[in-house]
């Protein structure tokens, strides 16, 4: 019994190591051949398999991707996660622009494979609905930090919670690619303050 373990271990560690190998093929073919012009083919030669191996692995380059943008929104994530329990205005905003300046840093950090995302966004049915699937959970996580202020007396109660969280999201997005792009001069601690001073004078109460 334990012999036939230790050879399901074993093949799991293997498969789990070309499973690795392929995503990081992927990875290096898309950084190089942008999303549209990357092929199976290309994937497979970098990462020295077989189609039949790639396949059991993969449904195909779009699964691939959705993989790699889940690996870096799970960066963003971790910061939409920060414990958000602020006791003041102040506090709160402190708390909001670290987690903005941060967001921004990684679309900045990330530059390169975001680009790709992007190009797979309007191209594929599928990356569009896993993008849209991401934005809501940011949008529900901002949502929830909301309507914490709201009950603790922070924020505005005339407004509604998700509205707002909507609009905030869709805000920092705009600047996230703006960043990829290099489509502004301003520093990130600029946008950061910027975004974040009239995010938090627009809804919570002095």
């Amino acid at each position: 019994m334990k012999h036939q373990i230790n050879i399901e271990d074993g093949r799991h560690l293997r498969s789990m190591k070309t499973r690795n190998k392929i995503i990081n093929a992927a990875h290096h073919v898309f950084l190089k051949e942008g999303f549209q012009n990357t092929t199976i083919k290309q994937i497979i030669e970098q990462a020295k398999t077989g189609y039949g191996t790639a396949y059991g692995h993969f449904k195909g380059k779009d699964d691939l991707l959705i993989i790699l943008m889940e690996d870096v929104m799970n960066q963003f994530f971790e910061i939409a996660h920060t414990p958000f329990f602020p006791a003041t205005r102040e506090e709160a905003k402190q708390i909001i622009q670290g987690q903005v300046l941060e967001f921004l840093k990684i679309a900045e950090n990330e530059r390169e494979i975001m680009k790709v995302f992007s190009e797979a966004i309007g191209l594929s049915q599928t990356i569009n609905q896993k993008w849209e699937e991401i934005r809501q959970r940011f949008i529900q996580s901002i949502t929830k930090d909301i309507t914490y202020s709201q009950v603790k007396g922070l924020a505005r109660t005339d407004l509604k919670a998700e509205v707002v969280a909507r609009s905030w999201f869709f805000s920092n997005e705009m600047y996230q690619w703006e960043i990829v792009f290099k489509k502004n001069d301003y520093t990130l601690e600029e946008i950061a303050h910027t975004l974040t001073t009239m995010y938090v004078d627009a809804i919570y109460l002095d």
